[in-house]
């Protein structure tokens, strides 16, 4: 009787509860080989290996000349909604959040360098979030895909990873202007004191690399961490508590201006904002899922429509509430390595960003200097993109280089973009090869053209 009490009591402890069942059935845990267990443990993992964006997005867009506490809220809401839909709708363990280089191209080209007020930008956000959602809904995505050559893609990705590199560079001070040589080396003498900041950002890159390289969890927002501890007392960090509630989101909240929206520039914008969050989005989903074992025996993605809709809603909901374009990580993959294959890795994910809104004070007490080590990180694996061009073609590798380097070297990820599709055209058409140019690419080429020409 004891031993059959015993097996009951057993019994009853892992017999699953009847909520248990509804997430196995609703996200198809079990039949995806997971377990509840996994997937919370996934959750975690992607949100600590991109948790650093609620440090470092604020700090760009003030560069805008937004407001960085409502920045925050809106860059914790964004990701924490957006994750959420991708999970509950489209059932996949991707997170999303405000994009790094779309944000810099927000801030430093839209703002900075076509003049357009952070409210514009806003709308032009939530514009392209508008025209990703129609070609989601009426499959006209691949077609845009298929139309920029698998070089300028990549270019593409290694440019916006060469600007945000020369943007953490010069916000640290490792690199300075110079009248003969536009740019030169920062001060590195540890006996200045005007020094520390850039050498706790080479620092801290060297232990963020570090430390990925061994796979610990969250390192890159350990080492950021690690970094401003070391400023405390070099009085180049002040620390300005831990838990606090959030600032108000008023100042960012559907302050869209649409006053200039028919611009040339602001159309150009719309369009870069779009054609690098279509690119990004594919990549990512398709990167995720083939590594999870979520794609079907021919390669395609289940539920892709519903992952492109999650991902344009993402775009809208962020310029909302004030946030640049928000779109899916590819730091998903580290919650996918950990086991993570359903939805409920990514409502994790999204549970994780809504506490994080209580955690403002500390967010604010990182200087430029940590998350500067932070974003040349994530400029090098971005710029991993140029190892898997196609070298063997001049004709396809020297405008994607074309593109990739006049980003950071003209301060616009749309500048790079531009000057890429015309060499392209331009090269394959003086090389006999215009068969190989799409009748989108050369459009583009030549809208492009007349805006270098006339603004």
């Amino acid at each position: 009787m004891a031993k059959k009490a015993s097996r009951a009591r057993a019994s009853s402890r892992t017999k699953p509860s009847g909520f248990e069942n509804w997430l196995d059935n609703y996200f198809g845990i079990g039949a995806n080989g997971s377990t509840i267990r996994t997937e919370i443990i996934a959750g975690f993992t992607t949100f600590l290996t991109m948790a650093y964006i609620i440090v470092v997005n604020p700090q760009i867009l003030a560069k805008a000349g937004m407001p960085q506490g409502s920045v925050f809220v809106a860059t914790c809401l964004a990701a924490a909604v957006a994750t959420a839909v991708m999970g509950l709708y489209a059932k996949y363990p991707i997170a999303l959040a405000p994009g790094m280089g779309l944000n810099a191209f927000f801030a430093f080209t839209i703002v900075l360098t076509y003049k357009y007020t952070w409210q514009q930008a806003l709308w032009a956000v939530f514009l392209s979030g508008v025209l990703f959602f129609l070609v989601s809904v009426f499959r006209v995505r691949e077609y845009i895909i298929n139309a920029i050559p698998m070089n300028l893609k990549l270019a593409i990705s290694a440019g916006v990873g060469l600007f945000l590199a020369i943007i953490a560079l010069e916000n640290s001070g490792v690199v300075v202007d110079h009248p003969a040589t536009l740019v030169t080396l920062g001060k590195l003498d540890p006996r200045l004191a005007a020094a520390w900041p850039a050498l706790l950002a080479v620092f801290g890159f060297i232990l963020i690399a570090a430390l990925n390289y061994r796979k610990v969890p969250g390192a890159t927002i350990i080492g950021m961490l690690i970094v401003a501890a070391i400023g405390i007392p070099l009085g180049l960090t002040s620390f300005n508590g831990i838990v606090s509630l959030p600032p108000s989101l008023e100042p960012t909240l559907f302050k869209f201006d649409w006053s200039r929206t028919f611009e040339f520039s602001f159309i150009v914008a719309v369009l870069t904002l779009f054609l690098i969050d279509v690119f990004d989005n594919a990549g990512t989903l398709i990167g995720v899922t083939h590594r999870s074992g979520l794609l079907d025996k021919k390669g395609n993605l289940p539920r892709m429509k519903q992952a492109l809709i999650s991902d344009s809603f993402a775009a809208m909901f962020g310029s909302a509430v004030g946030t640049s374009t928000t779109t899916s990580y590819i730091e998903s993959s580290a919650g996918v390595a950990a086991g993570g294959r359903t939805g409920l890795t990514a409502v994790v994910v999204s549970i994780l960003f809504l506490l994080a809104l209580f955690f403002s004070p500390l967010a604010a007490s990182i200087p430029a200097y940590a998350s500067a080590a932070a974003l040349l990180f994530v400029a090098a694996i971005m710029a991993r993109g140029l190892a898997e061009m196609n070298w063997d073609d001049v004709t396809d590798y020297a405008p994607a280089i074309v593109c990739a380097v006049s980003m950071p070297l003209t301060y616009s990820i749309a500048t790079g973009i531009g000057l890429g599709f015309i060499t392209y055209v331009l090269i394959k058409i003086f090389a006999g090869k215009e068969k190989e140019v799409t009748p989108a690419l050369f459009v583009l080429a030549i809208l492009f053209a007349i805006k270098f020409a006339f603004t």
